[in-house]
């Protein structure tokens, strides 16, 4: 059993002192990758790992500034290096890299360290709730329903949904010859307007197909998620 094996074995016992306090708050993982990128396979079995846990909301975000190498990354959507971007600037760095996982919009760790990782989710799943979110789908609609549980600052609205498990043989660039199994990845990523908790949020929106669906409610300029609900 290699290091990094090891590691994702003993992901379901760190993760349990979290569980407790997440259960109904999760914690959103975001995980910035690309097909593309030789170092990612490693935090993409990480994420794979999380996505086990109710207390957890993974998503793989993947980028598009590794397809220059000679392969394109089919999940890539600027929007996601944009949104990467983004953090780096909310937290003054210059510079972006992957495998990158952000916790919670509070903490950027390497993905393949799960230990790391685990730190984070119990850091971020520690902190107190700032609203309850709740979400109901009938047919292609899907109701949001918020309340605030303290002041709120400026907050976001985001959805978006994920496709659960995809396998990809990669042909060429650092990764060609290998064949991945990918997980949580992210799409039709939406922004669906600003909340200042001043009133309870409702909101009801379209929603088509059959894959999850994860809204976030995300402090602006990439602040932390103060609170988020899944919908499989």
């Amino acid at each position: 059993m290699n290091r990094l094996t090891y590691w994702i074995a003993g992901l379901s016992i760190a993760l349990s002192g979290a569980a407790a306090r997440a259960e109904d708050a999760p914690v959103v993982v975001e995980l910035f990758t690309s097909q593309g990128c030789s170092s990612c396979p490693p935090a993409d079995a990480v994420l794979a790992e999380l996505g086990e846990h109710a207390n957890v909301i993974p998503l793989a975000l993947h980028v598009d500034y590794w397809d220059y190498i000679g392969w394109p990354d089919a999940f890539a959507d600027p929007e996601f290096t944009k949104r990467q971007k983004g953090y780096a600037r909310a937290a003054g760095r210059r510079s972006i890299y992957t495998p990158q996982m952000v916790i919670g919009g509070r903490y950027d760790v390497v993905g393949s360290r799960p230990m790391k990782v685990v730190d984070a989710i119990n850091h971020a799943a520690a902190k107190p709730a700032l609203a309850r979110l709740s979400l109901l789908r009938e047919g292609d609609t899907l109701e949001i329903r918020a309340e605030p549980l303290a002041a709120l600052p400026v907050t976001m609205v985001h959805l978006v949904r994920y496709t659960p498990q995809t396998r990809v043989e990669i042909l060429d660039g650092e990764n060609a010859g290998r064949s991945v199994t990918y997980t949580h990845i992210a799409h039709g990523w939406e922004f669906l307007g600003r909340w200042d908790g001043a009133e309870p949020l409702e909101m009801d929106v379209p929603v088509e197909g059959d894959d999850p669906v994860v809204v976030m409610l995300q402090e602006e300029g990439y602040g932390p998620i103060l609170a988020a609900a899944r919908l499989r």
